[in-house]
């Protein structure tokens, strides 16, 4: 009995080594910022179609916001810049896969996005807001009092200004935004209540006589990393926290948005 029992135990042994063998191997993978570093290069999922952010140029190459931020990260870690001009609904699956190391693409953050994926400090812009010229006192919710002020109809930005106008504001709401836009460079209107980057495609002229008034909503963009990458992100904020001190990050907001950076950019991260 225990010599049938030595032998069943030896089959048993055999059998695990020889299943153990068959199994599809574990990979194992090193930190993100290690990839980058062995392949001397970092992918970047950038926006392909969504100016000021990213867009092509005449002479078919990307250029934006975004774009510049991309180009400031790969100098940084001393690595080719390997872009991945990607869809917006493409962004953060292609992140989970490990087909790119971070995205730069206009990025929202929200509850449900923070369960996938990490985000870096705030580095753009994006705003909706009231727009005037710069000799227009208008400081506050009060300041809209009396005066007129074109809005896309049924628009967020809409549904925002109607919260906190004063009744006797005149607000004239349009069926698209270049008609709102129009009214407000024709005169027709004395501000418009928009999207920054709807102010940034003004012309250098009209950028000048346009002024933040009022910020009706704040939803600045983040740059997006893989859970648990905490030597890359740790990276990334550390650069941020760099160009928004020696004040390349607003240099690059000037001419891309045609706007100094808002503070809930500027101040995001730094203590």
């Amino acid at each position: 009995m225990k010599r049938h029992a030595g032998i069943f135990a030896c089959f048993f042994i055999y059998f695990i080594a020889i299943a153990g063998s068959l199994l599809p191997a574990v990979e194992s993978r090193a930190d993100a910022m290690d990839d980058i570093q062995s392949r001397r290069a970092i992918r970047i999922a950038v926006p392909k179609d969504t100016p000021p952010f990213g867009a092509e140029n005449p002479y078919k190459s990307l250029e934006g916001f975004d774009i510049s931020i991309a180009k400031m990260i790969s100098l940084e870690l001393g690595v080719k810049l390997d872009m991945v001009p990607l869809a917006s609904a493409d962004r953060i699956p292609s992140l989970l896969n490990h087909h790119v190391d971070l995205v730069i693409s206009s990025l929202g953050k929200n509850p449900e996005r923070l369960k996938q994926i990490d985000f870096s400090q705030a580095y753009a812009p994006f705003y909706l807001g009231v727009f005037g010229a710069p000799n227009l006192d208008v400081k506050n919710a009060a300041g809209l009092t009396g005066k007129s002020i074109a809005v896309l109809k049924d628009s967020i930005e809409d549904v925002e200004l109607s919260k906190i106008a004063p009744p006797s504001t005149i607000i004239k709401r349009f069926g698209t935004s270049k008609e709102a836009e129009q009214s407000y460079l024709q005169g027709e209107s004395k501000l418009l209540a928009a999207g920054n980057v709807l102010i940034s495609a003004f012309t250098k002229e009209q950028a000048e006589n346009t002024q933040l008034k009022i910020v009706l909503k704040d939803s600045p963009c983040f740059i997006g990393v893989n859970k648990n990458e905490t030597a890359l992100l740790n990276k990334i904020n550390t650069m941020l926290t760099s160009i928004k001190k020696n004040g390349m990050l607003n240099v690059n907001a000037q001419r891309w948005f045609k706007a100094p950076l808002p503070d809930s950019v500027l101040h995001s991260g730094i203590e």
